[in-house]
């Protein structure tokens, strides 16, 4: 049973990198001298807006982007956000005061970048058959070339980089040693590499007119950088969208639901009806006070960090990724996985264990499923296949119970000990301060990951002290055949 599980990257996070896009990371290549904070706070101050008169403040490609949305017609005197100086750099802030889920944004599908817009390219014929977020890409680097891109001024006040960890250097990964999200971003990483050499030997270099200058391998991290950090999802038949305007917006932990985004129907100019991409404010706002969204609820402190180039400080999205598999070797191998598939799992399951939050419901089932052997092995047969999975959520035998107590805190105890460091070292690091925004985030997720081993090491750890008190599976048979007395004795009948 030495192949009982095993801690490894999720592979969500290669093959199937864009299938969960949800909201956007706002991120400026303006900045004030303030550096990017963790957790994001309502101002208390009245921000800067871009008024009738330059704001000094505001970049001058900012300015000139806004004016082009006012020239188009995507925003009025009657929208009630603009551009302002906020603690993140830039963002929107209202004009005046903004009623909670009212629209505060309306972008036509005309301005949208998606599937579609490259399909109706002079690159979709050769963009057809490449996965949606690569033609997307290509389109990105191929309109921020064009000096007649409609989307010129877009282009304009897009960040070079983010603080996503694919844009770390050596020196700032090392500082992830051991953890999960160094696993994922090296897996990132090559994974974006080889699709662009895929993608540059296939499409790029056999189609010198339609890419009639170089692209690089840091032009194509350029785009996935801006795709994974700024692309909407959830919308209607929209999988992979960015929305110019829209995604100046902030994210906010104050913000707790989702549900801001929407595609509707409406007057996309003075004689035209389209598709409209409108944002409702999650919030109550004061004039002048930023508008926020939640961009996934779901997403720990290392996937804000790959995605969006942040972190939150509370411990809510402190994460660890346990990932479980059936062994081929095991001589039940078939049987375990026909019950695995049978109740939407497989040969190997991934369940992401929060701080201080129970286990995900399935997993002691699957953890039990896996060390099933010997004679508990009967649990396998056919005549119990429609009945094993409630048997698995409670204890199937001491033994069952115990192995998975001790592999599960043989292997937290083993990832630990591949942090460079102890929580105690990185607290101190934190309290010191005097950490680059790089840092400091790498210092507080190896931390947030450390936490959550332990917590998983000491839920097992109790609960194999606690053994001698649980009841298992044969008991609860006898019980149900009524052959065990109130006093737990077993009742032998003549």
């Amino acid at each position: 049973m030495s192949n009982l599980f095993s801690f490894s990257l999720n592979p969500s996070s290669t093959s199937t990198l864009f299938h969960s896009f949800t909201t956007p990371k706002t991120f400026s290549s303006f900045k004030t001298s303030t550096p990017t904070t963790f957790k994001f706070k309502k101002p208390s101050f009245i921000a800067s807006v871009l008024s009738t008169k330059a704001d000094p403040q505001i970049p001058q490609t900012v300015q000139t982007f806004w004016q082009w949305l006012c020239d188009e017609g995507v925003v009025s005197s009657k929208t009630p956000v603009k551009p302002g100086v906020v603690p993140q750099g830039l963002g929107l802030v209202a004009t005046r005061d903004i009623s909670k889920s009212e629209v505060v944004l309306e972008v036509p599908k005309r301005f949208w970048i998606n599937p579609d817009a490259v399909a109706a390219s002079e690159i979709g014929n050769v963009c057809s058959g490449l996965k949606p977020w690569i033609a997307v890409a290509l389109f990105l680097l191929r309109e921020k070339s064009r000096e007649d891109s409609k989307w010129k001024n877009y282009f304009e006040i897009l960040p070079e980089s983010t603080d996503s960890t694919v844009f770390w250097s050596e020196e700032e990964l090392a500082e992830l040693q051991g953890t999960q999200l160094l696993s994922t971003t090296l897996g990132v990483k090559e994974y974006v590499e080889n699709e662009f050499l895929k993608v540059e030997a296939e499409v790029v270099l056999p189609n010198k007119k339609l890419f009639p200058f170089p692209i690089t391998l840091d032009d194509f991290f350029w785009a996935f950088g801006i795709l994974r950090s700024r692309a909407f999802s959830r919308l209607r038949n929209q999988n992979l969208v960015v929305i110019p305007f829209a995604d100046l917006i902030n994210h906010s932990d104050i913000v707790t639901t989702e549900d801001h985004a929407h595609e509707v129907r409406g007057p996309a100019g003075l004689f035209s009806w389209d598709y409209l991409f409108s944002l409702r404010s999650p919030l109550q706002l004061k004039a002048g006070e930023q508008v926020f969204i939640q961009y996934d609820l779901n997403k720990s402190n290392a996937d804000m960090a790959l995605d969006y180039g942040f972190i939150e400080l509370g411990s809510n999205r402190d994460a660890f990724t346990l990932t479980l598999e059936i062994s081929e070797s095991d001589e039940f191998f078939a049987d375990k996985l026909d019950i695995a598939e049978t109740n939407g799992l497989g040969e190997s399951a991934y369940f992401d264990i929060k701080l201080d939050r129970p286990l995900p419901p399935a997993m002691l089932p699957y953890l039990r499923l896996v060390a099933l052997g010997g004679t508990d092995a009967f649990l396998l047969e056919s005549i119990f296949r429609n009945a094993v999975w409630g048997h698995l959520e409670l204890p199937v035998s001491r033994a069952n119970e115990e192995l998975i107590c001790q592999v599960v805190q043989k292997a937290c105890k083993s990832a630990l000990s591949g942090y460079h460091t102890t929580i105690e070292e990185d607290q101190k690091l934190i309290e010191e301060g005097n950490l680059s925004t790089r840092h400091e985030m790498a210092v507080k997720i190896r931390t947030g990951e450390k936490k959550v081993l332990q917590h998983i090491e000491k839920i097992f750890a109790e609960r194999e002290s606690e053994l001698d008190g649980l009841e298992y599976y044969q008991e609860r048979r006898l019980k149900d055949l009524g052959l065990v007395g109130e006093q737990g004795e077993i009742i032998f009948w003549e």
